[in-house]
C-alpha cells in the first residue's frame, strides 16, 4: 500500500512540474505559488524570437554602422530550455521538487552573484560557468542519491534579466538590459553612429578581462566566436573607424568595408569585394579620393591590374570603381600639354610635357563629363585650358575647359569614337638680362634653373664674373639661386668683371695720357 501511494504522489508530482513549466498551475503552498507567479513574469517571449538567436545577424557592410540583431533583447524561457548551451546566469531562478516518502518538497532556487546554489540541505554547488543541463544533473544526481525514487524535478523557470554598459563611438553612452542568450551584435543594435567600428569591439567582463571581437567576420563568415553572448556587467566598447572605402562596378559584393590594418586595393577586391565578375575591365580602375584642400576637394586616380596585383595603398573614404567590358565601346586620345602616363602614379612622378595618350570611353559621354572625371590629365601648369579643340573628321572644335573645371560651362558636347583632344601650351617666357650674350625673352619650360635660360641666351659674357646673377619672379620677389625659374620670371646677369670695365675705359684713359705727354713736350721746347 505504500508503494503504491509513492507511486501516486511520483505522479502527481511530476504532473504538477511539468505544468509549473507553463506557468499554468496554481501552486502547492507558499513557495510554490511564488515561483508560479516569478515564471509568469519570465516566460513570455514567443518562440519565434528566441529561436532566430543563432540564425545569423544582419551587420550593414556600408561601414559597419548599422547593425539589426534579430535575437529580442526580453528573456525567453521557451529558448532557454531549447538550447544545450544556456549559460547559468545571476538573476535566474530555478524550481526543485521532489518526493520525500510521502511529502512533496518544492522550493524555488535564485543564483546570486556568488553562484553557489544550496541543494535543500544535501550539498551546496558552486554554479559558475555551468550551462543549465549541467547543473540540472549535478542537483537531481545529488537529490536521487540522497531520496531514490523521489521523482525529483530540477527546471529553470525564469531567465535571468542582468545589466551590461555601451559606450565608445556611439550615439549615446548607456546601461541597457539583455539576458544570457543576446549576442553582441544585438545588444548593439540602434547604439553605432556613422563612424563605429565593427572591426575592433572590445568587451571588458566586471572581473576586469578583455577580449576584441571583429563582427565583421562573424557576418560574413558566420564566425559565431566573433559575436560572443554577453554576461552581467559587461562593458562595451566601441572604437571608431580608421579606415572605411567603398567598392563598386564590377565586383562580387560591391559595398563599403572597414579595412584593418594591412588591407589595401588587393584586400578589398579579392577578400572583401570577393573577387572580379567575368565582365570586369582591370585597365579602366578608377579611385576617387578626399583631399583635405579646398580648391581640390578630391582626387582621381587611374588604375589598372597591375595596380592591384602591387596591393595600391589606400586611404579612409577612397572609392574604388571598376569598369565593365560591356562598357569600352569607344576611344578617344589625349595629346599635347597633358599629364602622361598609364596610372595617376606614373602621372605624378614624370616631368609634364606633350603626350599622346588613348583613352577607353563608353558610348555617348559628354565632354564636360569627361573632363571632370579625369582633370588629373589637365593639371599641367603650362597647358592653356581656354584654347583646347576637338579633331574630328577634319573638323576643329574650340572648347574653354578653364571654364568646365573651375566654373559652370556645361557644353552640350558629346565625344565620339576616334576624337582627338588636343591641350595647347601657353606661350610664356623668362626674360634674361644684363651681361649674357643674346639678352632676351625665352620660352618657359617647367622646372628648370637660372642656367638653362642663361644657356639659351649664348651663356655669360665678359662683363659677368663668378656667375653672379639675380633672379625675381614676375612679382618683383627676390628668388633663390638654386631655385626653379618660374614663368615671366627675371633673370639679370650681374656685370661685375674689373678687367671688362678696364678695358672698357684704357683706350680713352691711353688718348688723354698721350695728350698730356705731347703738350707737355711741346711747352718744353717752346721754352727752351
Amino acid at each position: 500500500m505504500k508503494l503504491n501511494k509513492s507511486i501516486v504522489l511520483y505522479l502527481v508530482l511530476s504532473f504538477c512540474s511539468i505544468a509549473l513549466l507553463f506557468g499554468q498551475t496554481g501552486g502547492a503552498g507558499a513557495a510554490g505559488a511564488g515561483a508560479a507567479g516569478a515564471a509568469g513574469a519570465g516566460g513570455g517571449a514567443p518562440a519565434s524570437d528566441a529561436s532566430a538567436a543563432d540564425a545569423g545577424q544582419d551587420y550593414s557592410a556600408g561601414g559597419g554602422q548599422t547593425i539589426s540583431g534579430r535575437t529580442s533583447l526580453q528573456p525567453s524561457l521557451q529558448y532557454a530550455l531549447s538550447v544545450p548551451n544556456y549559460p547559468v546566469t545571476a538573476g535566474d531562478i530555478y524550481l526543485l521538487a521532489y518526493n520525500v516518502g510521502s511529502t512533496a518538497v518544492e522550493f524555488p532556487i535564485t543564483v546570486d552573484t556568488s553562484y553557489s546554489i544550496r541543494v535543500s540541505n544535501l550539498r551546496v554547488i558552486n554554479a559558475r560557468g555551468l550551462t543549465y543541463r549541467e547543473l540540472k544533473q549535478q542537483v537531481e544526481d545529488i537529490v536521487t542519491k540522497n531520496y531514490p525514487l523521489s521523482g525529483v524535478q530540477f527546471a529553470l523557470r525564469q531567465p535571468s534579466v542582468f545589466r551590461v554598459f555601451i559606450n565608445g563611438e556611439v550615439s549615446v553612452a548607456r546601461e541597457t538590459s539583455t539576458w544570457a542568450l543576446a549576442r553582441l551584435s544585438t545588444v548593439l543594435a540602434g547604439s553605432l553612429t556613422s563612424r563605429s567600428s565593427i572591426r575592433d569591439v572590445e568587451v571588458r567582463s566586471s572581473g576586469g578581462t578583455s577580449r576584441t571581437y571583429d563582427l565583421f567576420r562573424a557576418q560574413r563568415f558566420g564566425e559565431v566566436s566573433q559575436d560572443p553572448y554577453l554576461r552581467p556587467d559587461d562593458t562595451i566598447i566601441v572604437q571608431p573607424v580608421r579606415r572605411a572605402v567603398s567598392i563598386g562596378g564590377t565586383v562580387q559584393r560591391p559595398g563599403t568595408y572597414q579595412l584593418i590594418e594591412g588591407d589595401n586595393l588587393k584586400k578589398l577586391v579579392e577578400y572583401y569585394g570577393s573577387g572580379l565578375t567575368p565582365l570586369a575591365d582591370t585597365s579602366r580602375i578608377t579611385l576617387t579620393r578626399q583631399i583635405n584642400d579646398i580648391q581640390s576637394p578630391s582626387k582621381v586616380f587611374y588604375l589598372t591590374n597591375t595596380d592591384i596585383a602591387a596591393d595600391f595603398e589606400l586611404n579612409a573614404l577612397d572609392v574604388v570603381a571598376i569598369s565593365s567590358l560591356e562598357e569600352r565601346s569607344a576611344r578617344i586620345f589625349l595629346q599635347g600639354a597633358v599629364v602622361g602616363g598609364q596610372t595617376a602614379i606614373e602621372a605624378e612622378s614624370q616631368v609634364e610635357g606633350s603626350y599622346r595618350l588613348e583613352v577607353p570611353i563608353r558610348n555617348g559621354t559628354h565632354f564636360a563629363s569627361f573632363v571632370r572625371s579625369y582633370r588629373s590629365y589637365f593639371t599641367n601648369q603650362s597647358a592653356d585650358l581656354e584654347k583646347v579643340y576637338i579633331e574630328r573628321a577634319g573638323e576643329r572644335i574650340l572648347v574653354n575647359v578653364h571654364n568646365i573645371l573651375y566654373g559652370s560651362f556645361n557644353p552640350e558636347l558629346v565625344l565620339q569614337n576616334e576624337d582627338i583632344i588636343t591641350i595647347p601650351f601657353k606661350q610664356m617666357f623668362v626674360s634674361v638680362t644684363g651681361a649674357v650674350v643674346t639678352p632676351g625673352k625665352y620660352p618657359y619650360i617647367q622646372d628648370r634653373t637660372y642656367e638653362y635660360y642663361v644657356s639659351l641666351a649664348g651663356g655669360f659674357s665678359d662683363a659677368n664674373a663668378f656667375n653672379a646673377v639675380e633672379l625675381r619672379d614676375f612679382n618683383n620677389n627676390k628668388l633663390d639661386k638654386n631655385a626653379y625659374i618660374m614663368p615671366e620670371s627675371i633673370i639679370e646677369a650681374k656685370r661685375n668683371s674689373f678687367l671688362y670695365g678696364f678695358n672698357r675705359i684704357a683706350p680713352v684713359v691711353t688718348t688723354i695720357l698721350s695728350i698730356v705727354t705731347t703738350t707737355i713736350s711741346v711747352l718744353a721746347l717752346i721754352q727752351q
